[in-house]
């Protein structure tokens, strides 16, 4: 009888890969220093400087760096204007904010939007990082006016200026699945950014179909 896996396991095994290594180590570590392997095709001991070297390389992951010090940036409560774009045409800006603090400090960002699009009320939630690993920015965001997630992942320009993000979402109302999008965070100054949304599969020329700017609000951060 062949069992289903469960879904909701998927979500438990990083951590259970991540015991196992650990374990894998501890029991290398455990061996005395000068046993050698024995059998064929048996693999060297672990020693005490493939753990120092392999701890060294782990904290240059985990930790924080100058990517992450990017972020700062973004810090504060905002005023916003949301237009949508068709042509090159935008129409008439719609007001909002966002209040954007340290969900982790110095590591991921929370961006709480709060506004109205098409005259209709709305909620969002950003969460924005930078994955050393992945040598990229990553975000995700949900908003209460629908039920998808947003997965998006990008760089800094050379400039130093604009955070251009890739992604895919779906557009529901015409049934196509995973079209790529490009976000672009523009930052004009402290206490000014404009956030473009670009619809790429539309073609090479007015992919731009949303723009947000943030104001920053008078006394934020």
């Amino acid at each position: 009888m062949k069992i289903p896996f469960p879904h909701r396991a998927l979500s438990v095994l990083p951590i259970v890969a991540a015991f196992v290594a650990g374990a894998t180590i501890s029991l290398a570590l455990a061996a005395s220093p000068g046993q050698e392997a024995t059998g064929k095709g048996a693999a060297p001991p672990f020693t005490k400087e493939d753990m120092d070297k392999a701890m060294a390389q782990m904290q240059t992951m985990i930790a924080p760096g100058p990517h992450h010090k990017e972020l700062e940036r973004f810090l504060g409560s905002w005023k916003t204007t949301t237009s949508f774009v068709m042509g090159g045409t935008k129409t008439p800006g719609e007001p909002g904010s966002a209040n954007i603090t340290w969900l982790m400090d110095g590591r991921w960002l929370r961006i709480d939007l709060a506004g109205s699009m098409m005259k209709r009320s709305y909620a969002g939630f950003v969460l924005m990082g930078y994955d050393n690993f992945k040598r990229s920015f990553v975000s995700t965001s949900v908003t209460s006016i629908d039920t998808a997630m947003v997965r998006l992942e990008g760089d800094m320009d050379p400039s130093g200026k604009s955070l251009i993000l890739y992604g895919t979402l779906d557009e529901y109302t015409t049934g196509e699945h995973d079209k790529m999008v490009k976000y672009v965070y523009r930052f004009e100054s402290e206490d000014r950014m404009v956030l473009e949304v670009h619809d790429l599969p539309i073609g090479e020329k007015n992919t731009q179909v949303v723009e947000v700017t943030f104001e920053r609000a008078k006394g934020g951060a």
